[in-house]
């Protein structure tokens, strides 16, 4: 059964769970927090942890898939687990891979993550656009065919990003106002939201670009990295009702509590309602 478009799904849980996206990112400094091993134990009751406590409330689960990679076969085979089991619960799940390639090679990155029949099968991934826009196309395509989503890097939070993000091409255009502009016109016509989003950090001083892509804003920064809901308006503008911004050390710091992972959960929905009065 085909799912109904990312973009549709995504507005829904918004709306009703509340604008929030919190990453599954088993750091060892964090699983050290929760006195548990860098190991394969240790991912697996961490993932689980979060799961448990957040699935059945957040919008948006995000986990980071480097850090179940790093244990090989079977750190990925806990990621797969967490995938299911955050969907099952109703989250959608947002997986940040990053992946960017050409041909045949995004085409199966695509199907990794955006394909039903495979154990990685996500609502939505997170891809880099580096290699031209053109080269996501096979991830566009079989997102559009299958209900999921895409979200491209253009501003990230980090400040090495703007060495290429801010970069002017031949024709005058920042590469980021490219990346947005045709994430936009992959949205064209589509209601209540499009399922192409744009990564844009939280932490920039001034986008100084056009974010009204009719697309998912997925905003990392808030919190470890300086950022706070309060400054979404800014950042963001009237775009600010498509954000999604993501949160990680600082929701996931509050484990292995489950009742304290909801806590700090539940406290930046509220930062982010009160925020956008």
């Amino acid at each position: 059964m085909t799912l109904a478009p990312f973009g549709t799904r995504l507005r829904q849980a918004l709306d009703t769970r509340g604008q929030l996206c919190v990453g599954i990112d088993p750091h060892a400094s964090l699983l050290s927090a929760w006195g548990l091993g860098d190991d394969l134990a240790g991912l697996e009751t961490f993932s689980r942890t979060v799961v448990e406590a957040l699935a059945d409330r957040v919008a948006v689960l995000k986990p980071q898939a480097a850090f179940f990679e790093r244990f090989g076969s079977k750190g990925v085979a806990v990621l797969e687990k967490s995938v299911e089991e955050a969907r099952a619960a109703g989250a959608l799940v947002l997986m940040d891979a990053k992946r960017g390639d050409i041909g045949s090679t995004m085409a199966a990155y695509a199907e990794a993550f955006l394909s039903p029949g495979s154990p990685l099968f996500s609502d939505a991934v997170t891809v880099s656009p580096y290699l031209g826009f053109g080269s996501l196309r096979p991830a566009l395509d079989l997102a559009r065919e299958q209900g999921c989503g895409v979200f491209a890097l253009a501003l990230t939070s980090n400040p090495e990003g703007a060495e290429v993000q801010r970069a002017v091409g031949a024709d005058g255009e920042p590469v980021a106002a490219s990346v947005l502009r045709q994430l936009a016109a992959e949205n064209a016509d589509a209601a209540p939201l499009g399922s192409f989003g744009a990564v844009v950090g939280a932490t920039l001083a001034d986008a100084g670009v056009d974010l009204a892509i009719n697309g998912p804003l997925l905003a990392p920064g808030i919190g470890a990295q300086g950022a706070t809901m309060a400054d979404l308006p800014r950042v963001f503008g009237a775009s600010v009702v498509n954000v999604v911004p993501s949160v990680s050390r600082d929701v996931l710091k509050h484990g292995p509590s489950v009742p304290a992972l909801r806590e700090a959960a539940e406290r930046f929905v509220g930062e982010f309602a009160d925020a956008v009065k």
